[in-house]
């Protein structure tokens, strides 16, 4: 089990995404009000606050959604649970669609350090089950 640290979300592409206590997800779209948002793959996407940590330790001050992760978690390796899994807080249901992604022509975390760890250990979901999420939820792998 694992926990969501931040909620994270941004009404334009390209700009760091801002925390919010709580968020409505829609099957076929994602979560209210992102810009990311839409009937795709990737409506979701999540980052392991360990993964973050990884960064911090190069010398990097990062909040959460400097990725441009929409759920930030922690107590779940996320970069190694297959695709096809889900994952719910005991309402919401997300199911992974895609591990990783190619990074935008070098992103500015990567032009810092010459590192960045979305495109290894990001992980993309769409939503399954409609409902709220909440800073703080317990997050399960469902079997």
């Amino acid at each position: 089990m694992g926990t969501i640290v931040s909620l994270n979300i941004s009404r334009e592409k390209g700009v760091n995404k801002e925390p919010v206590d709580s968020i409505e997800v829609k099957v076929d779209h994602g979560m209210v009000g992102d810009a990311h948002a839409g009937d795709w793959h990737r409506q979701v996407s999540l980052l392991a606050e360990e993964s973050i940590d990884f960064m911090r330790n190069k010398g990097l001050e990062l909040d959460p959604g400097a990725f441009a992760e929409n759920i930030t978690t922690e107590g779940i390796d996320l970069a190694k649970l297959p695709i096809g899994t889900r994952l719910s807080n005991g309402q919401v249901v997300l199911e992974i669609t895609q591990i990783g992604k190619k990074c935008h022509h070098g992103c500015a975390i990567f032009k810092q350090v010459g590192d960045c760890i979305m495109p290894r250990e990001g992980i993309f979901a769409k939503v399954i089950v409609p409902g709220t999420l909440h800073k703080g939820d317990n997050l399960d792998v469902l079997p």
